[in-house]
C-alpha cells in the first residue's frame, strides 16, 4: 500500500523509526517532511501536502504525526475528501460494544470503527502520548482493517464527502 507520512518536530524522529517499519512491511511510504527537524516549525503545510496527496489518490492512506495529532487531524480534514481520525491512545470502553453482534472490549476498537464505519483514510497519532510500539501495533490494525459495505455507513460517508463550505 502507498501511504503519505508526514509530522511536525514533536514526531520527528519517531516518524522515521514507523517509516523505515511500514517499508520493512511491504509498504510503499511517501514522506511529506519536514527533511530537518525545527522546533518551531509549522505543522499545516506538511499536514496539508500529505492530505491532498490522500485525497488526489497518489496515496492510498496517509499517516500523520504531531504531539497531539489534533491539530494534525484538523488540517487534514481542512481537505476534501479526506476523513482523518485521531489516535492519542487505547481506551478502555466502559462497557462491551455490540458491533453488529459481535460484542468486543478490543482497546483499539475506536482505530477499527473509524475503518468500519467512517472509511477513514488518514491516521494522526499523537506522538507525546503514544509509544514507537504502540504507533506500529495501531498503524498495522488500521491499514488492515476493511471498511463496512452496510448502507448506513456508505450513505454516511458519501454525505460527509459532498459536504460544502455552505453546511451550516
Amino acid at each position: 500500500m502507498k501511504i503519505a507520512l508526514t509530522t511536525d518536530h514533536a514526531g520527528f524522529e519517531m516518524l522515521k523509526e514507523l517509516k523505515q517499519y511500514l517499508e520493512l512491511a511491504g509498504h510503499e511510504c511517501v514522506d511529506f517532511g519536514p527533511d530537518v527537524f525545527d522546533s518551531s516549525d509549522d505543522y499545516p503545510g506538511f499536514m496539508f501536502a500529505a492530505a491532498q496527496a490522500v485525497a488526489n489518490g497518489e496515496c492510498e492512506r496517509g499517516i500523520i504525526l504531531g504531539g497531539s495529532g489534533q491539530g494534525e487531524a484538523i488540517a487534514a480534514n481542512r481537505i476534501r475528501g479526506v476523513r482523518c481520525a485521531l489516535f492519542y491512545g487505547t481506551v478502555t470502553p466502559r462497557g462491551p460494544i455490540n458491533i453488529e453482534g459481535n460484542v468486543s472490549d478490543d482497546p483499539y476498537i475506536h482505530v477499527r470503527l473509524s475503518r468500519q464505519h467512517n472509511h477513514t483514510n488518514m491516521l494522526s497519532l499523537g506522538a507525546r502520548f503514544v509509544s514507537l510500539d504502540d504507533m506500529k501495533e495501531v498503524s498495522d490494525i488500521w491499514l488492515r482493517e476493511p471498511t463496512s459495505n452496510a448502507e448506513r455507513h456508505v450513505r454516511r460517508v458519501q454525505q460527509l464527502d459532498d459536504a460544502d463550505d455552505s453546511v451550516q
